[in-house]
This record gives structure tokens, C-alpha cells and sequence, in this order.
């Protein structure tokens, strides 16, 4: 049977999956995704994928974690796959579990289950806890919990808290990150090219490509954010892979691309760098208004503007 026109049509967001994850978490902080469909996929590269044919309105991926930095598989993803944006962002505490099959006691842990990231969160713990535990990888927190009822490999797993209620597992253990104030910054992407009003409180993610690998070329780039006042919340490089020695920067840049003095260093950048990616500009998620000094209000580049206007059209000096 057709769907009626009557009546509204759901839209769906991919997210890391399965069920469970830190991601979904983050998902569920989108007041337009509840109610939607949610599509758990097995990598960024799937998810990007959906956005990008059109199977899922949005993507909420992880970008950053205060621990262990960028997410580097998310931002070289978004070096390559074309017109995508962000659209905000999300901050998810992030603390773990120990999980084993019923019937396990920490005492017969020999072996974890642990997604890499997961598992370098909780070496000390682990470490202090089981020191002559074996370590197995696991593609998600969720999957490494789900992998004890199908296999015997590991004798428990680190997990998100709460994975009890989704698999038929007990805790051992709470708590065991190394961190208790460790957060994971998740984005949505989505293929659009509207903007985001601005708020006072944004962000803007760039791309951006130094044109050679040579004495001050960084300085020249950072530059362009410094003399307008532009402050840099995240810079990381990678690779570009085509030849040793050409990188690209990934950037966090506090402000929006509608901000005056981000605009000019947006012109700035377009004329020093070979390639620069607009990531999209969106609401911080910690709400932190933005601050700069009053000579780089937007009225300050506007009058600026006026006044060599006038200097070409030959008006007199007031």
C-alpha cells in the first residue's frame, strides 16, 4: 500500500551501531531525529555513504575525543567525500563497564574484548586491575559485548554502561576509565549547503591544503585567523598522501563564516591555500559564546570597507 500524502514521511539518520553505542547516545540529543528511523552502520565510510546518496538525511559521526584527540578516520572521510556539512555538534560523557558472560568473576578474566579507543581508555584500570590480561579488538563497545555470547575468545569485554539492558551480560566492574572526565564530540553531517543561523556561540570546521612544504607556511595559514582575531579551538594535520611532506590542516575555528572577521580570513585563506574545505559552521554544543576583542567587531570590518570605497570613488574625507 502507498504511503498517503496526508500523512509525514520519515527521515533517516545513519549512526555507528549497533544499538547502544556512544554514537546513538549522540543521536539522541537531535530533537528532529526522535521518532525518525535510525540506521546503525559499521563505519563512518557507510555512513558518509548513506548521507550521500540520499538513503539518510543526516549522519552523526564522532570527530574528537579529549583523551585521544581527532578522530582521524572521520576527518580524512571528510577530506574525500564531497559537498557535505556540518550541521552540529554533540558532547557525550564517556565512562565504561567491564562485562562478562553470567556466571564470569573478575578473577577469571584472562582475556578483554575492547574496541582499540575503549580499550586505551582503560590500560591503567586494566593494567592495576587484570595485569596479565590479553587484549582482543573489537569494531564497536557494543560489538565487543555482543562477541562474548557468540564466541569464547574473550572472557569479558569493555562497554558502554548500560549494555546490560540491550545483551545478556553482567557487569563486573563500573567505572574503569583512567578519565572520569573524559567526552567524545560527535558532529551531524548532512548534504546541504544552507547555513545555520548564527548564534554568537558557533563553530566553523575547515579543510585547508598548505600550498608547499617550505620554511613558514604554516605561520602564513594561522595567520590568516590570528590578524583577524580568529580563535583556533582544534588544528591537526593529515596526510595528503600523494607525495612525503603534504599535509593538510583540519581546523576548529570559533565563529561563523556570517561573523565579519571570519569572513575575511575565509578570503584570506582562499587566496594563500590550493584547496579550502568549508566544513560548515553550527552551534557550539557547550553553548560558550564567542569571545574576541572589540577591534575585530563586525562593524569595525564594515567601516573599513566604506572607507576604501570612498578613497576609490574619490568621495572627501569626513
Amino acid at each position: 500500500m502507498p504511503d498517503s500524502p496526508n500523512l509525514p514521511q520519515t527521515q533517516t539518520y545513519s549512526y555507528l551501531g549497533p544499538a547502544g553505542t556512544f554514537t546513538e547516545a549522540a543521536l539522541a540529543q537531535v530533537p528532529e531525529a526522535r521518532g525518525q528511523t535510525w540506521n546503525p552502520v559499521n563505519n563512518v565510510g557507510e555512513a558518509f555513504s548513506d548521507v550521500a546518496s540520499g538513503r539518510s538525511l543526516a549522519a552523526m559521526i564522532a570527530i574528537e575525543n579529549s583523551v585521544d584527540g581527532g578522530v582521524t578516520a572521520t576527518q580524512d572521510a571528510l577530506a574525500s567525500v564531497p559537498n557535505l556539512r556540518i550541521i552540529g555538534e554533540y558532547l557525550v560523557p564517556v565512562n565504561f563497564v567491564l562485562v562478562a558472560r553470567p556466571g564470569t568473576t573478575l578473577a577469571d578474566v584472562r582475556v578483554v574484548n575492547a574496541h582499540p579507543v575503549a580499550y586505551g581508555q582503560c590500560r591503567r584500570w586494566l593494567e592495576g586491575t587484570l595485569p596479565h590480561h590479553g587484549h582482543i579488538p573489537a569494531s564497536s563497545n557494543v560489538a565487543a559485548a555482543s562477541a562474548l555470547l557468540d564466541t569464547d575468545q574473550a572472557d569479558a569485554a569493555i562497554a558502554p554502561p548500560g549494555i546490560d539492558k540491550h545483551h545478556e551480560v553482567v557487569v563486573l566492574a563500573e567505572n574503569i576509565g583512567d578519565n572520569p572526565n573524559a567526552v567524545t564530540r560527535f558532529v551531524l553531517v548532512a548534504r546541504t549547503t544552507a547555513l545555520t543561523e548564527p548564534t554568537g556561540a558557533d563553530k566553523t570546521s575547515l579543510i585547508i591544503e598548505l600550498p608547499s612544504d617550505r620554511s613558514g607556511a604554516l605561520l602564513e595559514m594561522l595567520e590568516q585567523f590570528a590578524t583577524r582575531g580568529v580563535n583556533l579551538s582544534l588544528i591537526q594535520s593529515r596526510p595528503i598522501g600523494d607525495s612525503l611532506g603534504r599535509y593538510r590542516f583540519v581546523i576548529d575555528a570559533d565563529g561563523h563564516i556570517l561573523d565579519e572577521r571570519m569572513a575575511d580570513a575565509l578570503l584570506g585563506l582562499r587566496r594563500f591555500s590550493p584547496n579550502v574545505i568549508f566544513l560548515g559552521s553550527y552551534p557550539r554544543a557547550d553553548k560558550t559564546p564567542n569571545e574576541f576583542t572589540s577591534r575585530y567587531d563586525d562593524e569595525i570590518f564594515i567601516e573599513a570597507r566604506d572607507w576604501l570605497r570612498g578613497l576609490i570613488a574619490g568621495e572627501p574625507a569626513t
